[in-house]
């Protein structure tokens, strides 16, 4: 039996990292088996939470993550399609097949209608509540005979359809992450599978259509543990075998609590705009709850697949590190083309006032050059405009008292009228032809080490520290140099 997963939100608005996550480890698990399927359904059935667009925006995410699906929605010319023979793939378009099957559950005696209205079942909660019981619901419509039901719901009263769950049973599953878990019918809802709108709820909707897609493993956050015996029961009751059940640990914010979007960027969108490239992201995602058997922390989606397994998902939640993600993301800056680099950074320089969007083109040799120079330093791409001033204007700003001191030493100045005149004297700025300028200035003048390199640099950009200084020269040109080297002479030189 070939493996088949799915991703299956709600368009509800934007792509948390907690979905990148279960949509990435779907995604691995389908890859890391032959022929395995991962497919992608939309969730909305809950129409009071729709959010144009969200759709269009999710697959984005996900083509951007390259966390692609075999069947489901696809954009085509920027509008939504279908691809796969298990369709349709929305779940307000299959409303057909749920009142079929609800049907089946009423006459099997396993579902039946409830009349209770929404001030009922306040009442009946709060007067639980005070007794110092779990509230749920009382079973109030469980033995109204289904004919009478069908009359009064022709007739026009509002009704929901509930499930009926047996009495005092035990419901066994065996969860990859969790193992044995069992859990007593008394202490579970008779939830509702059909909605007064005539929609179902996810609870039905996903046991109808996870069996007619023909999936294999539910692999879905924790916080759906709780609901699991009632969809195993749903199993039971049509007849069908149930799918393994994987339920992932929460990822968590740095106060040990599930991440919510009250703590700072948690959308995948969110990453994207400052820069963060997507196979870092998803790099460290996969990290957020599994690891590897040899430790790895750097690897390629490639190797991800065929590292992964579901067996070394932990139980307890993952934190998420900013300064972790940093981390991978800078390695990944470090290694990436650097025209690659420069596209997805022309953003900035162009909301930075830096390039104009018709001067991109002109000035692309230029933007490269300062991303080559300062991506040893960025943890992620929109940093870049910190640094991007530096290379800019003839007059130099003093970052620190540091910065300061390094050019009050007193063989400062001549030193860097030496320096400045081998750079005019040079026929073109090359990485090779400064290192060698700095040579000659070190023969010539005798200083060397800290002492040649820290003043030179701190005259041309009035920073002790920052970009390759090689790199930073070629950028600035001779005329720059000159000028910026003639200014601190002028103005912090003793």
């Amino acid at each position: 039996m070939s493996v088949r997963v799915r991703f299956a939100p709600s368009p509800t608005g934007y792509v948390h990292i907690g979905s990148l996550r279960t949509a990435l480890y779907n995604y691995l698990f389908a890859k890391g088996n032959e022929n395995g399927k991962y497919i992608l359904r939309i969730e909305d059935t809950d129409r009071t939470r729709l959010v144009e667009g969200a759709v269009e925006n999710m697959l984005e995410a996900m083509e951007w993550a390259g966390v692609n699906h075999d069947e489901g929605p696809v954009l085509l010319d920027g509008q939504i399609s279908e691809t796969g023979d298990f369709g349709p793939y929305v779940q307000s378009d299959r409303l057909e097949i749920y009142k079929k099957h609800i049907e089946t559950l009423l006459e099997k005696g396993h579902a039946y209608y409830c009349f209770c209205t929404k001030e009922r079942l306040d009442q009946v909660r709060e007067q639980q509540k005070a007794n110092g019981e779990t509230p749920k619901y009382d079973g109030h419509c469980r033995d109204i005979d289904l004919e009478e039901a069908r009359k009064r719901a022709a007739a026009g009263e509002s009704y929901v359809i509930r499930l009926k769950l047996p009495v005092n049973r035990d419901i066994m599953f065996d969860d990859v992450v969790r193992g044995k878990v069992v859990v007593n019918t008394n202490d579970v809802d008779d939830q509702v599978l059909i909605k007064t709108d005539g929609f179902p709820t996810y609870h039905f909707a996903v046991i109808v259509d996870d069996h007619h897609m023909g999936i294999t493993h539910v692999i879905r956050g924790e916080e759906w543990l709780p609901s699991t015996p009632k969809h195993v029961y749903m199993y039971e009751a049509f007849g069908w075998d149930a799918p393994r059940y994987v339920h992932l640990p929460n990822i968590l914010n740095s106060e040990k609590k599930k991440l919510s979007k009250r703590h700072g960027d948690v959308a995948v969108k969110d990453f994207k705009e400052k820069g963060y490239l997507p196979e870092a992201l998803v790099n460290y995602i996969s990290l957020l709850g599994w690891s590897p058997e040899d430790n790895s922390e750097i690897m390629s989606i490639e190797e991800i697949i065929s590292k992964f397994s579901l067996e070394r998902v932990s139980k307890s939640g993952g934190v998420f590190d900013v300064e972790k993600l940093n981390w991978i993301n800078s390695h990944y800056l470090k290694e990436a083309d650097l025209d690659r680099l420069t596209e997805l950074a022309s953003r900035y320089f162009v909301e930075g006032g830096y390039v104009s969007e018709d001067e991109i083109k002109d000035k692309w040799d230029w933007m490269k050059s300062i991303i080559s120079a300062t991506r040893e330093k960025l943890d992620y791409l929109k940093q870049v405009v910190d640094y991007i001033p530096l290379f800019l204007g003839e007059t130099v700003d003093m970052e620190d008292e540091n910065a300061k001191e390094m050019v009050e030493l007193d063989h400062v100045p001549d030193m860097l009228e030496v320096f400045k005149g081998k750079i005019l004297e040079s026929e073109e700025l090359t990485k090779d032809s400064t290192k060698k300028i700095l040579k000659a200035v070190q023969k010539e003048t005798g200083h060397k080490g800290k002492n040649l390199f820290m003043p030179v640099r701190v005259a041309v950009s009035g920073q002790c520290h920052g970009p390759d200084l090689n790199e930073m020269l070629v950028i600035l040109g001779k005329d720059l140099i000159s000028k910026r080297i003639d200014f601190v002479k002028n103005n912090y030189c003793k």
